[in-house]
């Protein structure tokens, strides 16, 4: 009789990938994907978003009808990141010193624009939509704005302000940080001779000359 010869053992398959699709989460994670995407500086589109989730390229339009109402709902959640920035920034700094959280609001506003320049630019600029389109963003603006009102108006109170002027000194500062911001974004700094490891430590020397030109002595 022949001899049988040893089957061979079977190959093992190899193990399955994660996928990053949860079910009953894909609108999370094609906002993560499109979040992602800008700040690899790639198109955001609805369709790379669901590639990027391993889903089929329709199954995103349950969430997202088109790429504007993709991107309005990114930069929502960037919105969402950099206010919490900002909230825990304010309560570590002294609550009686308007001055000193004035400062901590400018500088939470500058480090989460330097570290997340790309959702920067989705909060700030019409780049990617319409800004109006967004009611959650249009009342987070509102209330950002109305707390630096409160708190430059609790400095004029204690007397801590050369001018009575709050809007100018309000709309100063907004100029100040969003431009420093952008002048980053852009990439001007070198040219200013200003290394990318000092950028941070400028912005705070910039902030610390505002206040101390607003503030009286």
């Amino acid at each position: 009789m022949p001899v049988r010869q040893p089957s061979k053992p079977r190959a093992r398959r190899p193990a399955t990938q994660a996928r990053p699709y949860h079910h009953g989460d894909l609108r999370r994670v094609l906002i993560d994907a499109a979040l992602q995407l800008a700040a690899e500086g790639a198109e955001v589109s609805v369709r790379e978003a669901a590639r990027r989730a391993a889903v089929s390229p329709g199954a995103p339009f349950r969430h997202f009808p088109n790429r504007d109402a993709l991107m309005a709902a990114a930069a929502e959640e960037a919105q969402r990141r950099f206010r919490a920035e900002i909230e825990a920034a304010l309560s570590e700094a002294p609550a009686a010193g308007p001055l000193a959280r004035f400062r901590a609001f400018g500088l939470a506003y500058l480090r989460w624009a330097m570290r997340h320049p790309a959702h920067f630019e989705i909060i700030s600029t019409g780049r990617y939509f319409a800004h109006d389109s967004s009611a959650e963003l249009t009342r987070d603006n509102a209330e950002l704005i109305t707390l630096t009102e409160g708190i430059l108006a609790e400095a004029a109170e204690q007397g801590l302000l050369r001018s009575a002027d709050l809007k100018r000194i309000q709309i100063a500062g907004r100029a100040l940080v969003y431009g420093f911001a952008r002048m980053n974004l852009d990439g001007h700094f070198p040219r200013w001779g200003v290394e990318e490891g000092a950028i941070e430590r400028m912005a705070e020397g910039v902030l610390d000359l505002f206040i101390a030109g607003i503030a009286k002595p």
